[in-house]
């Protein structure tokens, strides 16, 4: 293990951008993939499946 000096890093200094655009983008896919499965359950529901 590295040992970790607690004066080298100062809590929430990190640059998170990349985390929070990749989090953002994950939101959105899951967002519309839901959107998606409500559409095909209600015209599968439209269509006597």
């Amino acid at each position: 293990m590295a040992d970790h000096n607690q004066s080298e890093h100062a809590h929430g200094s990190m640059n998170i951008r990349a985390q929070e655009k990749t989090f953002a983008g994950f939101v959105r896919m899951t967002v519309w993939a839901t959107v998606a499965i409500i559409a095909v359950l209600i015209f599968m529901g439209l269509v006597n499946a």
